[in-house]
């Protein structure tokens, strides 16, 4: 059975204390599974981090960062350098958020020197992409996806593309009114990323692992994780609940393993 990937960001949420307190609770429910079969990633809050960091055993949850600066330092008021969350302790970094891309209005250029500069830190990037209701009603879908992908892995050699991941995120699907993607909807798009990474990693690209977020939920999941190209789910609020969370992963893996 192939490795699975889980994984949830926390967005704006939960205090320094409900975070290290989600994260302890989530460790020991899920410490029994074991991590050559699964990868568990959370990404809180930037001031939860180095709290986070010190709690929790990374080899039970790998911590990440949900955003980050391409310079080590310098006149960028407001941002986190990867100098700052190597010092935190972090492992991994969120890049290319649908939030960062249409409410910040961040570019594929921009994402770009983000996951260059990711790598060259020793995080593991983990790449968002996916498209608008406007992209699926025209069916643009697909060449959105491999846009984002040659733009924002652009420069990436085969050593590098072994510590890249990809979030599969369609705008329309993510939030409190998102709507999920059909699992026949999600492999296809999914088929489509797997064809591109290997476009631009003939070497590596099968093993980059692609997962699908956009309101993942317990009612979902095992349709989703059982879908050949579907190497994780990425869950927002259902996973917020560590009980939740531990319920739905179990479920998933249940499922794929079946």
């Amino acid at each position: 059975m192939k490795k699975l990937y889980f994984g949830s960001n926390l967005k704006m949420y939960k205090t320094i204390k409900e975070t290290t307190d989600y994260l302890t609770s989530l460790a020991d429910l899920t410490g029994d599974i074991s991590r050559e079969e699964m990868e568990l990633f959370i990404i809180p809050s930037y001031t939860s981090l180095e709290r986070a960091c010190a709690f929790v055993d990374q080899h039970l949850i790998r911590l990440g960062a949900q955003n980050m600066c391409w310079e080590e330092q310098g006149q960028f008021t407001g941002e986190i350098s990867p100098l700052m969350l190597q010092e935190a302790g972090v492992k991994l970094v969120m890049i290319g958020h649908s939030e960062r891309r249409h409410v910040f209005r961040e570019t594929d250029e921009e994402e770009n020197k983000k996951v260059n500069c990711a790598l060259e830190h020793g995080f593991t990037a983990l790449l968002c992409i996916g498209e608008t209701a406007e992209d699926k009603k025209y069916a643009a879908g697909p060449e959105v996806l491999r846009m984002q992908l040659k733009k924002g892995l652009f420069g990436i050699d085969a050593a590098g593309a072994d510590r890249i991941w990809v979030a599969y995120e369609p705008v329309w699907s993510i939030g409190v009114n998102g709507t999920p993607a059909t699992a026949d909807y999600a492999e296809r798009m999914h088929q489509e990323i797997k064809r591109c990474l290997r476009e631009l990693f003939p070497e590596t690209g099968e093993q980059i692992p692609v997962l699908y977020g956009g309101s993942v939920n317990p009612g979902n999941a095992k349709e989703l994780i059982v879908q050949p190209s579907i190497d994780g789910l990425f869950v927002g609020r259902a996973a917020w609940q560590a009980d939740k969370f531990n319920e739905l992963i179990r479920s998933a893996k249940k499922a794929a393993g079946r």
